[in-house]
């Protein structure tokens, strides 16, 4: 079967990711032409080329050709197979990058998933391991894939440029996937969060907490910001604070904002006031755009709902970000499935911005790579 699945073609770097992980659980092959043919540099960078190396971990059998200059791609999924597995992440990009796809991949996996990250816990790119954990386990969770075994866990914190973080994820897997029904968020219940503080005077994680509930304290009693202090081998190699806030509603909705100290020798100092105020508006910022999934996990959401059993699954979303929009065009074009996509206005919601119902038929996807024991 995978030798009749055409290959599908496409030009430049951008949403590098989403093509792989997509090609991988499809089984249709992939290649990817002039990948930043036109720079000094060009070819794939080092945060690309170790995320290809995760996916060869990951998966059993899959070839992957690059030409010389590292312009050109070609990968042919192998089957995923899972297991026990470490990563060394590219200090250049958030062990987020790297944890965003494997989210997609470990509920399909052979055998159920147990990986050690290396690299950075938390920057400004890419969403962090604290957000992940947050927000994504309780999305997967909505689909069916849950159990004990499902955790992310950070055993030591690295902020950039140097990293040094460690974290584990484990998955379990799941022959099929529950449709989900996931309409109305609810009201805002309470609003937990960390501040933490690598290689700082543990102060400086006091003072974010203070600023930021200066601020959420007009809204809700029910806020619970935990200070982490990493000390020692625990802090990895470069200084730096930052926080994640989460406001859980009435109905399991989990939406957050994050937001860390600029990398050491980069950019102006940032006071810890101000960044504890920033971020408390970014989360006042998220409730206002709403819906039942927050931006950073729009795709894992629209992924899950179309391996879905052949049944119709509705979720709520916010405004949709340009990445989701062409993640759209991407399950477009590896599951030929489309979405019915209808804007609700504030007036009908009551709150809010622009909410998108999101509605789609699963493709039944069934993990055939899973052992029935």
């Amino acid at each position: 079967m995978a030798g009749e699945a055409q290959c599908l073609s496409y030009t430049g770097c951008n949403f590098l990711r989403q093509r792989l992980v997509l090609a991988t659980l499809s089984g249709r092959p992939l290649k990817v032409r002039k990948i930043r043919a036109r720079e000094q540099d060009p070819g794939l960078r080092d945060f690309e080329a170790s995320f290809i190396r995760l996916i060869d971990k990951v998966t059993n059998g899959s070839r992957i050709e690059i030409n010389q200059t590292g312009t050109t791609l070609y990968y042919q999924p192998g089957l995923l197979y899972g297991g026990s597995l470490e990563h060394d992440c590219s200090p250049s990009r958030g062990i987020g990058y790297y944890l965003e796809s494997l989210l997609c991949l470990a509920p399909f996996m052979k055998h159920p998933l147990k990986i050690v990250l290396r690299g950075v816990t938390n920057d400004q790119v890419d969403p962090s391991v604290d957000v992940l954990k947050a927000t994504a386990l309780p999305l997967l969770k909505k689909f069916g894939i849950d159990g004990e075994s499902l955790e992310i866990k950070i055993n030591r914190r690295g902020m950039p440029p140097k990293g040094g973080g460690e974290i584990l994820f484990v998955c379990p897997v799941r022959k099929v996937l529950q449709p989900v029904q996931f309409t109305d968020p609810g009201k805002i219940k309470r609003i937990r969060g960390t501040a933490y503080s690598v290689r700082v005077s543990p102060q400086m994680a006091n003072r974010m907490v203070e600023s930021a509930r200066g601020i959420l304290n007009k809204f809700l009693p029910d806020i619970y910001i935990y200070t982490d202090h990493m000390k020692g081998v625990s802090s990895g190699k470069s200084p730096g604070f930052g926080m994640c806030l989460t406001a859980e509603t009435i109905n399991g909705t989990v939406l957050s904002a994050e937001l860390a100290s600029n990398p050491q020798g980069q950019g102006a100092a940032v006071l810890p006031e101000e960044l504890g105020q920033n971020c408390a508006k970014l989360l006042l910022e998220e409730v206002y755009r709403g819906g039942c999934v927050d931006s950073t996990n729009q795709s894992l959401a629209l992924l899950l709902m179309t391996l879905g059993q052949r049944d119709v699954s509705k979720v709520l979303l916010g405004p949709l970000s340009p990445y989701t929009i062409e993640f759209l065009r991407h399950l477009r074009s590896f599951f030929q499935i489309m979405f019915k996509i209808e804007t609700k206005t504030p007036e009908e919601e009551h709150m809010g911005g622009e909410k998108v119902l999101m509605t789609c038929v699963g493709i039944g996807f069934s993990n055939l790579s899973k052992t029935i024991r």
